[in-house]
């Protein structure tokens, strides 16, 4: 699942980058994009999103917005691998315990075992842990299942770490076109000896521009992390509520022997 999300992020990337080259080629890019929003702004009709999305892109530099736009790209592919991931992990826990019960008052342990292999998600692969080590004790099924639990913790949480830091660096990349934009005013007054609006408009709107799209990006992956977050959170304490639980049911099935 992750490689494949992996390779639609690419893919998004590739096709990305195709249109900033297409946009890049056309030599007054910039002064277009300009005469299309004074013409749109002259028939009194609204600049359509894209379009306006666009303009704002070429204006920031197409080699800060690049990176800023991969960031989100790469993050978004990775947040929505982690959601469809949780997603396929929610178990119906109090129907698997009573399918388990069941099973273990028919068949025994196997037929336990069966139900588990047959059920998806990480609350039965615990249960089968602890399947697995129940002719050792419920002292050891306890263990094994606090063990495994922390495992399949791990495993929910994968990934986390690189949106993390995508939310980091995208403001970085948006403050360091800031500084370079602020570098280019600096050097605008110097070379025209003036400070007029009109030498250091073009850097500071590069400048404020980069730190946007950077803040922009940045929240909407914080947004989806922040979702990420409480679903693990719902998920681990449904592991443990339904873990003891199990453990319960292991004690009956053992003080029936």
């Amino acid at each position: 699942m992750k490689k494949f999300f992996m390779f639609l992020a690419v893919a998004g990337l590739l096709t990305f980058t195709a249109n900033i080259a297409s946009a890049q080629d056309a030599a007054p890019a910039q002064e277009e994009a300009e005469e299309v929003v004074d013409l749109f702004a002259g028939s009194g009709e609204e600049v359509p999103l894209h379009q306006a999305l666009k303009t704002k892109f070429i204006e920031g530099g197409a080699g800060f917005m690049s990176l800023i736009i991969i960031c989100l790209i790469i993050g978004m592919a990775l947040a929505i691998e982690r959601i469809l991931y949780l997603a396929f992990s929610k178990t119906n826990t109090t129907k698997l315990l009573e399918a388990v019960e069941a099973a273990l008052a028919k068949g025994g342990i196997e037929e336990a075992k069966k139900v588990c292999r047959e059920t998806r998600g990480p609350v039965a692969s615990i249960f089968y842990q602890g399947l697995l080590r129940a002719d050792q004790g419920v002292d050891v099924v306890e263990k094994t299942i606090v063990s495994y639990g922390g495992v399949q913790m791990s495993l929910m949480e994968n990934g986390l770490s690189w949106i993390g830091l995508f939310i980091s660096i995208a403001p970085s990349l948006g403050f360091l076109g800031t500084v370079i934009g602020m570098i280019q005013a600096f050097d605008a007054i110097q070379a025209a000896g003036d400070i007029s609006p009109n030498v250091v408009a073009g850097g500071m709107k590069v400048a404020l521009i980069t730190t946007v799209g950077g803040l922009i990006v940045a929240m909407i992956l914080q947004i989806f992390y922040n979702y990420i977050i409480a679903k693990i959170d719902s998920l681990s304490i449904d592991m443990e509520d339904s873990s003891i639980r199990f453990v319960d049911t292991m004690v009956k099935f053992n003080n029936k022997k």
